[in-house]
């Protein structure tokens, strides 16, 4: 008997949004008509993990949106990167191919042609409309409303490059091998490479602000550099297996780092779930995370004034 009242209220809802109106969280009254209450401002955090199979493993706020799992791959699943809003990811393997889901818009792939190194990472642009990936030996490929802003192929890197990361502005990214040497292209912070690193990097990090990044290794070191604050890292500590991927976390300033076994470290920032003992069909090979705020409970991820 209350599906009436539920219905109502997702008409409510609709009403209010065709209007533009801000999201509101609405409740059924004392009588069984719908209110809208006083807007509230409401945050969406998240990360999601992704094998080397495809398979896809969501936590916090992030929702699964599907995978490869399961599915014919002529390559493994190499990285994962979040749309803006949260609303999707895509995932990238060595060869070149994409895989979208949820929102994600699909604007080509390397797949297609001859790659001279296997691919390694992905990063979109600011508005998801377009992306980059980049290739061991430094090539960089890009797709969408992604400008081109250099490689790293001639001269060739001093080590295999491992990782992309693009500025929050999306006016360049850096590229950084698995010597931790940093290679900066278009308009972008350069604040050197890491040094004397104790394991291979395994990722870059841009900061929220885009003025530093961070390099993560596969122990578990994590070296800021440019403005990026220092939060720590989990170097020392015994791990059941390498790290692999490092996300940053928009909301507190902090980071998560994912290890191959699916585990997930916290590091100033909420632990929201991991794989870590959980049976795994393929080593996990990449992390991504999201953060998303605005008024209202109703629509996920919509920035408004309250």
């Amino acid at each position: 008997m209350h599906r009436p009242i539920r219905l109502l209220a997702s008409a409510v809802i609709g009403a209010l949004l065709a209007l533009g109106a801000p999201a509101a969280l609405v409740t059924a009254g004392p009588a069984g008509a719908a209110t809208a209450a006083t807007p509230r401002f409401v945050a969406r955090t998240g990360y999601w993990l992704v094998a080397r199979d495809g398979e896809t493993f969501a936590f916090g706020d992030a929702q699964f949106y599907g995978s490869m799992g399961g599915k014919h791959l002529n390559a493994p699943v190499v990285g994962i990167a979040s749309t803006p809003d949260g609303n999707g990811y895509w995932l990238v393997a060595s060869d070149g191919g994409v895989f979208t889901f949820g929102d994600a818009g699909y604007f080509g792939s390397a797949a297609t042609g001859h790659l001279n190194a296997p691919v390694v990472g992905i990063t979109p642009t600011t508005d998801g409309n377009g992306y980059w990936l980049v290739a061991a030996d430094g090539g960089v490929f890009s797709y969408g409303d992604a400008v081109f802003h250099g490689s790293e192929v001639d001269p060739a890197p001093t080590a295999p490059i491992v990782s992309i990361a693009a500025t929050p502005a999306g006016a360049g990214y850096w590229l950084v091998g698995a010597d931790g040497t940093v290679y900066p292209f278009g308009d972008v912070a350069s604040g050197g490479s890491a040094k004397n690193i104790t394991a291979p990097a395994v990722s870059v990090v841009s900061s929220p602000d885009g003025t530093g990044y961070w390099v993560a290794g596969s122990d578990g070191n994590v070296y800021p550099l440019g403005l990026a604050p220092s939060h720590g890292s989990v170097v020392g500590t015994t791990l059941a297996a390498p790290v692999v991927g490092m996300s940053a976390d928009s909301s507190n300033g902090g980071y998560w780092l994912a290890a191959a076994d699916g585990g997930v470290f916290a590091i100033d920032a909420p632990f929201l779930g991991s794989m870590g003992g959980m049976p795994l069909a393929q080593p996990v090979s990449g992390i991504t995370a999201f953060y998303a705020s605005g008024c209202g409970a109703v629509v996920r991820h919509q920035a408004s004034a309250c």
